[in-house]
């Protein structure tokens, strides 16, 4: 039963997680989204509770095509809306009160996003990484991978495994900082991941710049 509840406890954040990433996509005006706005909450719901059942099952591998099925949609409505938001400024579409909560809805989405990612592929996914009595290999250094294996805390170091908490911080310090920061990135595709994230949290903070300098 406690090896149970130790599988199920990283589902449910990045359930979460997408769920606000719906919400978010939903708080949106229509004229930056190419789809009604409750299509992602809509698609995001129904291809969740069909992983959620897999992972029930046992059915692992189901479960993590449901799951990256879910975050590429979140995923591509999220870049469609950062295109849509450029192409609004100039045209005066929008308020300006309407494109800058526009634009921090898209950072928080991109902050969720990515750390959904992370999480889903760092390790080989939470259920190996579970499956695994430490984590000690994967795509991030987290720096309890650091500590030396003294006696008083090599216990502690072997039964460490890093939540969805873990690559939550992990993307917002990437989305404020544009960059690493107590976490070394170690595969190539993180970094790839990373760049992405990077480059759309730094348009977004443009566009809120640029457009305050407008108002003001």
């Amino acid at each position: 039963m406690q090896e149970s509840a130790k599988n199920m406890e990283p589902v449910w954040p990045s359930i979460m997680a997408l769920i606000a990433v719906g919400g978010l996509y939903f708080a949106l005006p229509p004229s930056l989204s190419i789809f009604p706005r409750w299509t992602v909450l809509v698609l995001t719901a129904l291809t969740l509770v069909p992983a959620e059942l897999f992972h029930r099952s046992g059915r692992h591998t189901m479960c993590r095509i449901m799951s990256y099925a879910t975050i590429s949609i979140v995923t591509v409505a999220m870049i469609v809306s950062l295109i849509l938001l450029v192409e609004a400024i100039p045209k005066h579409i929008e308020s300006p009160v309407g494109l800058l909560r526009s634009a921090m809805a898209l950072w928080a989405t991109n902050v969720l996003v990515f750390a959904v990612w992370y999480w889903r592929l760092d390790g080989g996914g939470p259920h190996q990484r579970d499956a695994r009595q430490g984590h000690t290999d994967g795509a991030f250094l987290f720096p309890q991978m650091t500590i030396l294996p003294t006696a008083e805390n090599a216990a502690q170091r072997q039964s460490w495994s890093p939540r969805f908490v873990d690559y939550l911080f992990l993307a917002f310090n990437t989305s404020t900082a544009l960059s690493p920061t107590d976490v070394p990135v170690l595969s190539r595709w993180a970094k790839g991941l990373m760049m992405i994230q990077a480059t759309i949290s730094l348009a977004v903070v443009a566009l809120l710049a640029a457009r305050a300098v407008n108002i003001l």
